[in-house]
């Protein structure tokens, strides 16, 4: 269902701008609090996170730019010859001095947030290792310059720092003193890199790249644009011959090279279950989320005849009755108007049955662009400035669909108002939009906002604020909502299966039709997550949500009638992106105690 990734970078680092498995680039979603309310030890641990920070900003300067560091506004990612290499050295020396800095440390919450930067900046180098081992080095050069350039041009970005935009697309083209363009590196990257057996990217993606490359090129227009940018118009002529040759380029060397076995090496695969934070072998993952698929639908089964007499509809399966509830769409024009109404329903039940604290500010939302909709086809929170965070909030973005016409560009998952329930929960509050606020107000270490998170901690989050959320919806809200978890736990055992090669992609396909009951365009989007845009993340979503109910119920069973729900949410929230067992290890050491002596 929903997607959760930083617009900007995420796209251009997927495609290998930087290490695709190191934790910030993926993930590094919220701000931190501002420095007058941190606690001296939070501001002893950003010391040793501000080490990392910056060797990797010297290869990565729209990631830092990205995350609120306006001293690498405007500059360009290095692609110079043996990049990785030297970029895995500048990583080696950085974990040298962090475990340096651990013997000597006395505080056991720096220490712990030593030891997540370590593991961190460690699997970086070994996303690098894997890479270099198994892969070609190819580059989608315009969907990472959209990325990067839409890290500037934004609504929460000030014009002084949009203005640096300009810079940043001159480097791009290779019209700023000293530069090359952009294109030429990538395509001498894909050659320094390219050695016999290696293999090529997946051929989903290349063809995507190759249609979506004029979308990129006209939405980075837009962006200048709609941001009344002056004078980028030379360095944008220039820009539209360099992505049209760098497409051509892409159709004659790389589509030939192209793997039309969407399956990872398993080394590589295993790898990346453990990035996104699924600790289990992938066959138990199959096995539990197997189950869950079958309870959920009986569920929904159940529900669906009392939906039926709501809303007066045809008798038939829960299949039959999300079809007939799609046929009623939101108008675009009214969508945000929509989803606003449908969220402050859902912070009148939080507060009604103390389920969370919530901020008193209303949520930001906004409907995606064309271009941001190629890049990230899905529902989605966009993260504010992760540092120097001068009271910036995250926003909700809604694409309607992607460019193009067809059944299979159509989406009607999002826009109906049965769909809008789970859809604001999850990525409004008490979902996402409410982690980030949490994490800006609660004086969250750097180490935990940037480096601790995985998939797991971060989509589990949300899910538990689906079912949260979930009891205090209309009957047709609960079915889509029931419908949202059932999606979960097919992802969760989809994604192993197509990758482990248990089953065909036109099996899945099937069942996300015709038993979870998504568009066409929606499952053809599922399925390219699963074997093309991030083979491995879609299980976290189950998987995270199911440690947090077992850490729940460790909490409820110590606790007994002193439980709190609303004491233990917050206590959630205030930790950052902790992963599970870290999470379970501060409910039990921490909060228990604390609401025991209450």
């Amino acid at each position: 269902m929903v997607g959760f990734v930083r617009v900007a970078v995420v796209g251009a680092l997927a495609s290998g701008w930087a290490v695709a498995g190191s934790t910030a680039a993926h993930a590094a979603q919220a701000p931190a609090a501002p420095a007058a309310t941190q606690a001296d030890w939070v501001t002893a641990s950003n010391l040793n996170t501000a080490l990392v920070l910056e060797a990797q900003a010297k290869f990565d300067p729209e990631e830092a730019s990205g995350n609120g560091l306006s001293a690498y506004d405007g500059l360009a990612v290095d692609l110079a010859p043996r990049r990785d290499e030297r970029r895995a050295e500048a990583l080696t020396a950085v974990i040298a001095e962090l475990k340096r800095r651990r013997e000597g440390e006395r505080d056991p919450r720096i220490r712990q947030d030593l030891d997540i930067l370590i593991q961190s900046v460690a699997d970086d180098i070994e996303s690098t290792r894997l890479r270099h081992k198994y892969m070609l080095g190819w580059i989608d050069a315009p969907e990472a310059m959209f990325g990067g350039l839409k890290v500037l041009l934004d609504d929460q970005v000030t014009p002084k720092r949009r203005a640096r935009a300009v810079e940043l697309l001159r480097r791009y083209v290779g019209d700023w003193p000293g530069t090359t363009p952009l294109t030429d590196l990538a395509r001498a990257r894909f050659e320094e890199l390219r050695t016999p057996g290696l293999l090529g990217p997946d051929k989903v993606s290349v063809d995507n790249a190759i249609a979506n490359a004029a979308t990129f090129a006209e939405g980075i227009a837009k962006l200048f644009a709609q941001y009344k940018v002056a004078g980028a118009g030379p360095a944008l002529a220039k820009l539209d011959a360099q992505i049209a040759a760098y497409t051509a380029w892409t159709k004659a060397t790389v589509l030939p090279l192209a793997r039309t076995d969407h399956r990872l090496p398993p080394e590589m695969y295993a790898f990346r279950l453990r990035q996104f934070g699924i600790d289990i072998d992938p066959r138990q993952l199959i096995a539990q989320a197997q189950v869950e698929f079958a309870e959920t639908r009986a569920t929904m089964a159940a529900i669906a005849p009392r939906v039926v007499a709501e809303k007066r509809l045809t008798p038939g399966s829960y299949v039959d009755i999300i079809r007939q509830l799609k046929r009623d769409p939101v108008p675009d024009d009214r969508i945000e108007e929509s989803y606003a109404e449908i969220n402050r329903r859902i912070e009148d039940a939080i507060r009604r049955e103390r389920i969370v604290t919530l901020p008193e500010r209303p949520m930001k939302m906004r409907l995606a662009s064309v271009a941001e909709s190629a890049a990230s086809p899905a529902p989605h929170m966009e993260p504010p400035p992760l540092l120097n965070n001068t009271g910036e909030y995250g926003t909700f973005v809604l694409p309607v669909g992607v460019p193009g016409t067809g059944p299979e560009l159509r989406y009607d998952d999002f826009n109906f108002p049965a769909a809008q329930w789970t859809v604001s929960a999850h990525e409004g509050r008490p979902g996402h939009e409410l982690q980030f606020s949490a994490m800006l107000e609660g004086g969250v270490s750097q180490a935990r906002i940037l480096y601790a998170f995985n998939s797991v901690n971060v989509e589990g989050w949300a899910l538990y604020a689906e079912a949260e959320a979930l009891p205090y919806h209309p009957i047709e809200g609960q079915l889509m909502a029931y419908q949202a978890r059932l999606l979960r736990a097919a992802r969760a055992f989809l994604d192993p299966m197509l990758n482990l090669g248990l089953l065909s992609i036109d099996d899945a396909r099937r069942i996300l039709i015709e038993q979870v009951a998504v568009s066409p365009a929606m499952a053809k989007q599922e399925i390219e997550r699963y074997t093309s845009r991030a083979p491995g993340q879609a299980g976290s979503y189950f998987y995270g949500y199911t440690r947090l109910l077992r850490i729940r119920i460790a909490a409820e069973l110590a606790l007994g009638p002193k439980f709190d729900r609303m004491a233990f949410n917050d206590f959630l929230l205030a930790q950052g992106l902790l992963p599970p067992d870290l999470l379970e290890k501060a409910v039990l050491t921490e909060f228990v105690p604390r609401q025991r002596s209450r």
